[in-house]
C-alpha cells in the first residue's frame, strides 16, 4: 500500500459536537481528539506512510469563543509536553504549518523546538497545521517567491510549489474528514488538485484504526487519472 500511498491528509472535525453529546465542555472533545491523534500518528508509521498532515487549528477558527480558543493552544503545548518524547523516539519529524504570527510566543518557542529536535527523522513527516488557511499560504508563497526571485517569468508549478509551506513534499493523495461535513474548509488548496476525498460521519474522537483501513482501502480500489485516460 505504502508504494502507492505517499502522503495522508485529515481534517479532523466532529471534536466539539462529540463532548456535547455527552453533556462535556467542548475542550474535552479536543482532549479526547488527541488521543485519536496519537492512534492514527502510530498506525500511519506503522504501515509505512511517509507523509501524514493533520489539521489541528484553522485562521477561521480564531472566530470561535475565547475561552475555546485559548483552551485550544493551551492544548496544543499540553500535547507537545505530553507527547514530543514519544514522536523522537518514534523517528517521527514534525513540522508545522501554517502563520506563526498571532500566536503565543510561549507556544511558538515550543513549536520551533520540537521542529529541531526531530529534523533529522525519516520514518514520518508530521504536518501539524496550525493556524493554517489555504489561501493564506498562497498568498505567503507569492510574497516569499517574489522576496526570494522576482522574476515572474520563472514562475512554474515546479517552481512555485517550493514557497509553499509543505515545500518539495507531495501532495496528498487521500484527503480524509470525519464529522460529517461534506467540504475542502480551506485546507491545502494548492495542494489537493488531485487528491482522492473520503467522507465519514464518524466523529474524530470516535475514528479507529478499523475507519483508517476503510478509508486507505477504499483509496486503494480508486483508479486515479490525473485527467488523462488512465
Amino acid at each position: 500500500m505504502s508504494a502507492l500511498l505517499q502522503h495522508v491528509a485529515i481534517i479532523m472535525d466532529g471534536n466539539g459536537r462529540w463532548a456535547e453529546r455527552r453533556g462535556l465542555p467542548r475542550l474535552e472533545g479536543h482532549r479526547r481528539g488527541l488521543e485519536t491523534v496519537r492512534v492514527i500518528v502510530e498506525e500511519t508509521g506503522r504501515l509505512g506512510i511517509p507523509f501524514l498532515t493533520l489539521y489541528s487549528f484553522s485562521t477561521e477558527n480564531w472566530r470561535r469563543p475565547l475561552q475555546e480558543v485559548q483552551g485550544l493552544l493551551a492544548l496544543f503545548e499540553e500535547a507537545i509536553l505530553r507527547y514530543g518524547e514519544e514522536l523522537k523516539r518514534n523517528n517521527v519529524r514534525v513540522r508545522f504549518l501554517g502563520r506563526r504570527d498571532g500566536l503565543p510566543e510561549h507556544l511558538k518557542a515550543m513549536m520551533h523546538e520540537l521542529e529541531e529536535q526531530t529534523a533529522i527523522n525519516q520514518s514520518l513527516t508530521l504536518n501539524l497545521a496550525l493556524n493554517y488557511g489555504g489561501r493564506d499560504e498562497i498568498l505567503r508563497a507569492v510574497q516569499r517567491f517574489q522576496k526570494a526571485q522576482g522574476d515572474w517569468s520563472t514562475l512554474s508549478e515546479e517552481t512555485f510549489r517550493v514557497f509553499l509551506d509543505t515545500e518539495n513534499q507531495p501532495d496528498p493523495d487521500l484527503l480524509i474528514r470525519t464529522g460529517g461535513e461534506r467540504r475542502i474548509s480551506n485546507f491545502l488548496l494548492w495542494q489537493i488538485a488531485y487528491t482522492e476525498l473520503w467522507f465519514t460521519d464518524t466523529l474524530w474522537p470516535d475514528f479507529t484504526v478499523s475507519h483508517f483501513h476503510q478509508a486507505l482501502e477504499d483509496f486503494a480500489r480508486r483508479k486515479r487519472k490525473f485527467g488523462g485516460l488512465g
